[in-house]
């Protein structure tokens, strides 16, 4: 996928409402205490970080010039001090207890904003990770596990730093600029003004910004996507890529989406270059006013347009304030950054929360209970739905029809009784996997239905009919864990003697034993450290600890030699003996017991019956038999037919 395709989290990101409004009351509602505890800690903190300055400017003036009487904002006069020593004993009580509480409350503020951002970011991770597991396998068809994994991580990070830094600095520029310009204002309302022309300077550049930034910062998000998903596809597939010597292509595909990202990251710091020291510029230069026109004032009286006097005390006052509000100004860019960052993270963190997932549970699904096996297929059409034509609007379980969708199936239709064996034979592509993926409900038929027990899967609860249904697929996976952990996957109660049974029954048990650390041995990423066969093995055992009462195999013996697939085959005889199977094989030798054998082409079944009834019938499925068997000749006639 390049940059620049949209994805199914764009086409949803679009329609998120206030995204980070969202993050607060999804999932800051829980925790809203320790947001209000660090609020008010970070208030009383930077209130505590004025203190010093004022009252150096009072003590200035009224202990060590004489010119005014010690005062402070908001105090009554009768509270404070009267001689010089008592003031200026008052005055270094003040200004310790004011530094000795900012750092008490910031503490406290960290604790808090800090406990409040990681609990809400738990909570994004966990739930898009659950959303994530809930959604259809439609939907993993046609998504990249890279871009999932910048939701789930980068995508989060920039919501936690936004929640761990962003507001505690809002929270500071606004405590900072109210209480330093109410201050100036009642120290001196003229001399502030100098500071006060700066403001709308200052946010019109903040305006500008980001209004410019916000487009930018979507792009971005996006490309960091597209290279997870590369870095993800070239690791995932380093054997093949080694087996072909294309290192230097997949470097290359690297490379142009890390170009891509890197010309979107620039496209926003591009922005910033201007806009940073913009904001320091004009900060600045309000700094300098202040100092130039107080200065002059204070030694050769009011400048023009100004009148009355400036103290000493208020003009040191001033300056200090001044450099104290210049690095919350300047940090504006930051919060600005930081905040359209975590919007456009919101955005595609719930844009993924948004995509609704079509395979469900209904209002009054039934539970499956005593499963007997009665398999029906009646008329089933299905086509693999392209998630990116989906209309994410107001119809969004709407059929999908035929014309639009890739048939891969057409009026599909078959009965197996409990018990029975019911195989699918065919050409590679002509459809059979998806079949017995339509029993386990990975997707739903676009027409038609499907029946177990005489109910129709779409009103059964999807827990019970995947308790009811084993799967052993022809691509096998295992987790990076021991050998009995994979074997118990999924059923993590069961015991040590239960999973060595099935191992056993498995064919698995001996090569088991004779790894390193026998069942506690580590199987690696995807199970490298096993070879195909043992990783099948280890699969059929996991289904074989299920038991359960209908068993589907997906040529599940495809990845092992002819002697262990005759011991496999042996023990997946006897696990189908007394339970419904859907078997697709691709070795027919496999299949000649069946109790019914369906020939799959195109998506369609074009022969049925038993293995001696389809040879007899002379057909594909008969070609395919003299061709596996070793006589060619009826292939080739119909070939040339």
């Amino acid at each position: 996928m390049s940059a620049d395709q949209e994805s199914v989290f764009d086409e949803y990101r679009e329609s998120v409402d206030r995204p980070l409004y969202r993050l607060f009351t999804a999932y800051g509602r829980d925790v809203w205490e320790w947001f209000a505890l660090g609020m008010v800690a970070n208030v009383v903190a930077r209130v505590g970080s004025l203190l010093p300055p004022l009252v150096l400017g009072a003590a200035l003036d009224s202990i060590f010039t004489g010119d005014s009487p010690y005062t402070l904002p908001l105090v009554p006069a009768s509270w404070l001090p009267a001689t010089d020593p008592a003031q200026f004993r008052f005055s270094v009580i003040v200004i310790t207890g004011a530094f000795v509480s900012t750092a008490v409350f910031t503490w406290v503020y960290g604790v808090a904003a800090n406990t409040f951002a990681h609990r809400v970011m738990h909570e994004v991770r966990t739930d898009s990770f659950e959303k994530m597991q809930n959604l259809d396998m439609a939907f993993f068809d046609d998504k990249q596990t890279g871009e999932v994994m910048s939701i789930l991580n980068n995508d989060a990070n920039n919501l936690e730093v936004f929640l761990d830094n962003a507001l505690q600095n809002s929270a500071r520029l606004v405590v900072m600029a109210v209480g330093v310009l109410g201050i100036m204002v009642w120290l001196n309302a003229q001399l502030a003004l100098v500071m006060l022309v700066a403001l709308p300077v200052l946010v019109g550049l903040t305006a500008w910004f980001m209004r410019v930034v916000v487009p930018r910062y979507a792009r971005e998000r996006a490309n960091v996507g597209h290279l997870n998903t590369r870095l993800e596809n070239s690791l995932s597939g380093v054997e093949l890529v080694k087996t072909t010597g294309s290192e230097a292509y997949e470097v290359g595909r690297v490379r142009t989406a890390s170009k891509n990202l890197y010309d979107a990251t620039m496209a926003v710091l591009r922005l910033n270059f201007v806009y940073r020291p913009g904001m320091e510029l004009v900060a600045g230069l309000a700094f300098a006013a202040t100092f130039a026109i107080g200065g002059f004032w204070l030694f050769a009286g009011p400048p023009r347009f100004f009148t009355g006097t400036l103290s000493a005390g208020a003009f040191v006052t001033f300056i200090l304030l001044t450099q104290r509000i210049v690095t919350p100004l300047a940090e504006v860019s930051n919060i600005v950054d930081q905040y359209e960052n975590a919007k456009a993270s919101s955005e595609r963190v719930f844009g993924l929360m948004d995509i609704p997932a079509r395979i469900r549970d209904a209002e009054d699904a039934t539970e499956l209970t005593d499963v007997d096996g009665d398999v029906e297929y009646d008329g089933v059409t299905f086509g693999y739905v392209d998630e990116s034509r989906r209309d994410s609007s107001a119809n969004q379980n709407a059929e999908r029809s035929g014309e639009e969708d890739e048939v891969v199936l057409e009026d599909v239709s078959f009965h197996a009784n409990p018990g029975d064996t019911v195989a699918l034979v065919g050409p590679t592509g002509a459809g059979k996997s998806t079949v017995v993926k339509l029993l386990l409900r990975l997707y739903d038929p676009n027409e038609g239905s499907i029946r177990l027990d005489g109910h129709d899967l779409r009103d059964v609860t999807v827990d019970s009919l995947r308790d009811a249904v084993g799967y052993v697929g022809q691509d096998t996976f295992l987790f990076d864990g021991t050998v009995r952990d994979n074997i118990r996957y999924g059923h993590f109660d069961a015991g040590d003697d239960a999973v060595v049974e099935a191992a056993k029954a498995a064919e698995a048990h001996a090569f088991i034993q004779e790894l390193p650390d026998g069942y506690e041995t580590r199987v690696g990423e995807r199970g490298v450290k096993l070879s195909g066969g043992q990783r099948q093995r280890v699969s059929i055992a996991r289904t074989i600890l299920q038991d359960p009462p209908v068993l589907v195999l997906d040529e599940a013996t495809s990845a092992v030699d002819t002697e262990t697939e005759l011991a496999i085959q042996h023990s997946l005889d006897a696990l189908s003996e007394d339970r419904t199977t859907l078997s697709i094989a691709h070795r027919l030798s496999t299949v000649t017991d069946a109790d019914l054998i369906l020939v799959v082409e195109d998506g369609r079944v074009v022969e049925r019956g038993t293995h001696d009834a389809l040879v007899d019938e002379d057909g594909l499925y008969a070609a395919l038999w003299d061709a596996q068997t070793g006589d060619t000749r009826a292939l080739e006639q119909e070939l040339l037919e």
